[in-house]
C-alpha cells in the first residue's frame, strides 16, 4: 500500500536508477586527444624540460692567467701553450736557444775540423782515403762534439723548463733569472742524463752481443732471433722514454734528486700511460716536421757541395751550411718540445693530484705588481 507522502519532495520516484543508461560513455570516444597533436605550434619537443625548469646555466670559463687554462688540459691546450709561451717571451726562449745552440754548433764544428786540419787530412771529409791517425782523430772529435751537444741540450732544456713554469702564471723571466734558477739543478740533470744513456746502451749492447754470438753458428738462427729481440728492444726503449718523460721537469721545478724524480715520473705516467705516449709522439712528430722544413735547404745544399767539392774552402763552406741547418732546426723546435713536455707534466699533476687548485691559488698570488718569482714555490707542492 503506497504512502502518498513518500518519497519526500526532491527525491526520485521508486525504481529510478541513478546510473546512466546502457551504452552511455562518460569518457571521450577512442582517438580523442585532449592535448594538441604533435607538431602543433607551441607543442614542446620530446625531452623538453617541464615548465619552470630551464637548461642548466653554462659553466664559467676556467681561469687563464698565462698560456694555459687552469683545468685539465686537452691536446689542443698543450700544443697551443707550447707555442704561446714562445710568442709571449721570445727573448728568453728563442734568444736563449739561439745562444746555446750556436755556441754548441761552433764548438762541435771546431772539434770536427780542427784535428783533421792539423793533420792535413781535410780530404777525408770529401771521401778521400785517410790515415789511421786521421780516422782515430775524427772518431774522437765526433764523440766530443756529441757530448758537447748533449750537455748544451741539458742546460737548454732546464732553462726552458723554468720559463714555461713562469709562463703558466703569465709571469715573465729573463735569461739571467732562468740561469739563476737552473744552475743549482745542473748536476742532478747531468746525473739523470747519464743514467738515461746507460739505460739505453745496456739493452742495446746485450741484444747486439747475443745476435753476434748466434750468427757465428747460424746466420738463419741469428736472423730469426734478431726479430723478437729487436721488437722487444724497441718496446723497452719506448716504455722508458715515456715513463721517464717528467724526470727533468721534476728535477727543475720540484727540485727533486735523480732517483726521487725518476720514481715520481713513473707514478705520474702510470695512471695515463697511453695518453702521455700519444701526446709525446705527436709533439715529437710536429717538431720533426718543422725542423726538417727549416733545415733541409741548408743541409741539402751543404751535402751537395761536400760531395762535389775539390777544394778546402768549398769543404769548409759545405760543413758550415750543414751546421747552420742543424742549428736553425734546433732553435725553432727545442722551445716547443720543452714546452710540450712541461705542460703535459702539468696536466698529469692536475688530473692525478688536483693541482689546478694549487695553480688557481698561485694565480691569485701572482696579481699585478707581485714579484715574478712569487709562484715558484707552488711547484714544490706534492700531493699524496
Amino acid at each position: 500500500m503506497s504512502n502518498p507522502g513518500y518519497p519526500p519532495p526532491g527525491y526520485p520516484p521508486p525504481g529510478y536508477q541513478g546510473y546512466p543508461p546502457p551504452g552511455y560513455q562518460p569518457y571521450p570516444p577512442p582517438g580523442y586527444q585532449g592535448y594538441p597533436p604533435p607538431g602543433y605550434p607551441g607543442y614542446p619537443p620530446p625531452g623538453y624540460p617541464p615548465p619552470g625548469y630551464g637548461p642548466p646555466p653554462p659553466m664559467p670559463p676556467a681561469i687563464k692567467p698565462g698560456v694555459i687554462p687552469l683545468r685539465p688540459l686537452t691536446l689542443t691546450d698543450i700544443l697551443n701553450g707550447a707555442f704561446s709561451y714562445i710568442r709571449t717571451n721570445p727573448k728568453a726562449t728563442l734568444g736563449l736557444t739561439t745562444v746555446v745552440v750556436v755556441v754548441a754548433q761552433l764548438i762541435g764544428l771546431v772539434l770536427q775540423i780542427g784535428p783533421l786540419a792539423a793533420m792535413g787530412e781535410l780530404g777525408m771529409l770529401r771521401g778521400e782515403e785517410a790515415s789511421t791517425a786521421a780516422l782515430l782523430g775524427s772518431s774522437a772529435s765526433s764523440i766530443a762534439s756529441t757530448v758537447t751537444t748533449l750537455l748544451s741540450s741539458i742546460v737548454l732544456s732546464g732553462m726552458l723548463t723554468v720559463i714555461v713554469g713562469r709562463a703558466v702564471f703569465g709571469a715573465g723571466i729573463t735569461i739571467g733569472e732562468a740561469w739563476q734558477r737552473v744552475r743549482g739543478r745542473l748536476l742532478p740533470l747531468f746525473g739523470y742524463m747519464l743514467l738515461w744513456l746507460l739505460a739505453v746502451a745496456v739493452p742495446v749492447f746485450i741484444v747486439v752481443f747475443v745476435v753476434a754470438i748466434v750468427v757465428q753458428f747460424s746466420g738463419a738462427a741469428a736472423f730469426v732471433l734478431a726479430i723478437p729481440l729487436g721488437l722487444g728492444l724497441i718496446a723497452l726503449l719506448v716504455y722508458l722514454w715515456t715513463v721517464l718523460s717528467f724526470a727533468p721537469p721534476l728535477i727543475v721545478l720540484e727540485r727533486l734528486g735523480v732517483f726521487p724524480s725518476i720514481s715520481r715520473s713513473v707514478r705520474l705516467v702510470k695512471g695515463d700511460f697511453w695518453r702521455v705516449l700519444g701526446i709525446r709522439l705527436l709533439a715529437t712528430l710536429v717538431a720533426g716536421v718543422i725542423a726538417g722544413a727549416v733545415s733541409i735547404p741548408f743541409s741539402l745544399t751543404g751535402q751537395l757541395m761536400l760531395m762535389g767539392s775539390e777544394s778546402t774552402a768549398t769543404t769548409l763552406i759545405a760543413l758550415v751550411l750543414v751546421a747552420v741547418g742543424s742549428a736553425v732546426g734546433q732553435i725553432v723546435t727545442a722551445p716547443f718540445s720543452a714546452g710540450a713536455v712541461v705542460l703535459l707534466y702539468t696536466d698529469r699533476r692536475i688530473r692525478a693530484e688536483a693541482f689546478d687548485l694549487v695553480l688557481q691559488t698561485g694565480a691569485a698570488i701572482a696579481a699585478p705588481g707581485a714579484a715574478p718569482d712569487s709562484t715558484d714555490h707552488l711547484w714544490l707542492t706534492r700531493q699524496p
